[in-house]
């Protein structure tokens, strides 16, 4: 009778074991799952405008997204363009907004697909500007490279398309900039985001900075900025805006759902948190080809054989 009460006993401690295992030892985005469909999933934001401003629009558009899908949806603005991207790659976050550059390296690395972006003013694109104080002596990208030795240079975030990137490859082909340690300029400093560039400009900590077109003018028109402090010296050539990008493992089903409910929004908190955005479009990996050419040309990535 004891050796049966004592394997009982060993089989039921087993049996527990088991199910706790089973329990916690689901893989990333796979946890929490019920009849197919997770419990959460979590959105990863760039800071493009800084955390704060772009809490509110994240949120409410996690809201209305898990109103639609029918299961949570939470969103997180991460500290760095970079941190989004890992934490897609880690299974941790299933749906990000990304720069154009940080959404190829994240498509290279890890496979995730572009399915909708923003329009500002109707169309789909932006541009790098290159700002400076409205009474500074520069008026174009020659006058700058000219004067190079002279100026205090702000990129944003070293992940950024039009905060660094095209303009990093703009100044390199001027000869007056490699890296934040090798160039012809006074200084070179990275903000972390548009607004902090704009702010750099304004105070007078910066005398040259660069910036997304979008997420200028829309400081500006919220009274963030003084508009009338500043001038454009250089503008590139249009960009295909930020798209948000899911991981692979999502259901065909729930991105339609995604694209779908996007594609209708008016709400102004939602839009203004993105670059001021009219609404949004759909929107695939071939729109960032150009992209991922200038981040090849860059050595950022490298082509694919």
């Amino acid at each position: 009778m004891f050796r049966k009460q004592k394997f009982f006993l060993v089989l039921t401690c087993l049996l527990v074991s088991c199910l706790m295992m089973a329990s916690c030892g689901k893989p990333a985005g796979e946890a929490g799952e019920e009849g197919g469909k997770p419990k959460e999933f979590l959105i990863g934001v760039i800071p493009a405008q800084g955390s704060n401003q772009m809490k509110l629009g994240a949120d409410k558009l996690a809201e209305r997204l898990a109103e639609k899908l029918g299961y949570g949806v939470r969103a997180e603005i991460y500290p760095d363009y970079n941190g989004v991207v890992e934490a897609m790659g880690a299974g941790k976050v299933q749906m990000s907004y990304l720069g154009p550059l940080t959404y190829v390296e994240a498509h290279e690395r890890y496979d995730v697909e572009a399915i909708v972006t923003q329009l500002i003013e109707g169309k789909p694109y932006y541009y790098s500007y290159l700002i400076a104080p409205a009474d500074t002596p520069y008026a174009s990208l020659d006058d700058v490279v000219a004067h190079a030795k002279d100026i205090r240079f702000a990129f944003g975030d070293i992940s950024s398309t039009s905060g660094s990137l095209i303009p990093g490859i703009a100044l390199k082909d001027a000869g007056v900039f490699k890296s934040q340690q090798e160039h012809d300029f006074k200084s070179v400093t990275y903000t972390g985001d548009h607004t902090a560039t704009a702010l750099a400009i304004q105070n007078g900590m910066q005398d040259v900075g660069a910036i997304d077109s979008a997420y200028f003018n829309n400081l500006a028109k919220q009274g963030k900025i003084d508009g009338e402090k500043f001038k454009i010296v250089w503008q590139s050539e249009e960009l295909f805006q930020y798209p948000w990008a899911v991981v692979g493992s999502m259901s065909e089903e729930d991105i339609a759902t995604i694209r779908e409910t996007m594609l209708s929004i008016t709400d102004e908190d939602i839009l203004s948190a993105f670059g001021g955005a009219s609404g949004f479009t759909e929107a695939g990996n071939d729109d960032y080809a150009s992209i991922r050419q200038a981040a090849i040309a860059d050595g950022r990535i490298k082509p694919r054989e």
